[in-house]
């Protein structure tokens, strides 16, 4: 009677251990098959993910190995760039439009006589000499104002600059910045502030505050981005055309001498 329970027992624990190796060997397989899964998809993420990263590290060595005097210009992003919107045709005027339009044309073009348009005197255009004129004051201020708009002062300086014919002088810097503070010292001197006075208008405008919407001028006029060797001077002619380019060609001596003899070559 023993044997055979005995023989029963080791029996049912074989069924049992032959139940637990299919369920084992699926358990295996599922856990394989999740692991593999899970492979690919990091593996589709790779790629994105490991450009951008190493993107990010490019920028981060860039900033943290900058030069004294530089400052880090990030390129510009192509998402931002605002769309141009497309012209579209103007509609065809309609018949009595047209027709009116054909009348006022042959009636005749001068006012009636006795008339008040025929009594008032006509305005007199305004004189070039009516604008007005750069001081050696307005010409120099040392330092850079982190909250001025520079895309204003350069507007107004370019509208000044084809009404007098002078040069506009982009002078872009910090106020951390010691070659900028050398160059503030130099254009304050009574012989160099009178070149400026006599030859640009001068626009200082403040990249070392990362005013993206400065670097954005930067860009404009002195493409590429990077790293960038305050001060940036740059000249451009009264119709906004780059003549030079200190980031291309290298700043002058920031002194009297270096800075005049540029001054008068671009003037």
């Amino acid at each position: 009677m023993s044997s055979r329970a005995h023989r029963s027992a080791r029996h049912g624990r074989r069924s049992r251990r032959g139940l637990r190796i299919p369920a084992i060997a699926a358990g295996v397989a599922t856990v394989a098959a999740l692991g593999a899964a899970w492979a690919g998809t990091q593996t589709l993420r790779s790629p994105g993910s490991t450009a951008a990263s190493a993107a990010a590290s490019a920028e981060a060595r860039s900033r943290t190995e900058l030069a004294p005097g530089t400052v880090f210009v990030p390129p510009a992003d192509p998402s931002s760039a605002p769309a141009t919107p497309s012209a579209s045709a103007p509609a065809p005027a309609s018949p009595a439009v047209a027709r009116g339009s054909a009348a006022a044309s042959s009636s005749p073009a001068g006012p009636k006589p006795g008339s008040a348009a025929e009594a008032a005197p006509a305005a007199k255009p305004k004189s070039a000499s009516s604008a007005p004129k750069t001081t050696a004051k307005d010409a120099f201020a040392p330092g850079y104002d982190s909250a001025a708009d520079g895309r204003q002062a350069l507007d107004a300086a370019l509208r000044a600059a084809a009404a007098d014919g002078k040069q506009v002088l982009l002078d872009f810097g910090a106020n951390w910045c010691g070659n900028c503070k050398a160059a503030d010292k130099v254009f304050g001197q009574p012989a160099t502030n009178a070149l400026l006075n006599d030859s640009y208008h001068l626009v200082k405008i403040d990249i070392g505050s990362q005013n993206s919407a400065n670097f954005s001028i930067l860009r404009k006029y002195s493409s590429g981005g990077g790293s960038y060797k305050m001060p940036v001077l740059i000249v451009l002619s009264p119709p906004g055309t780059v003549r030079t380019d200190t980031h291309q060609s290298g700043n002058p001596a920031l002194t009297a001498d270096g800075l005049g003899s540029f001054l008068r070559q671009w003037s």
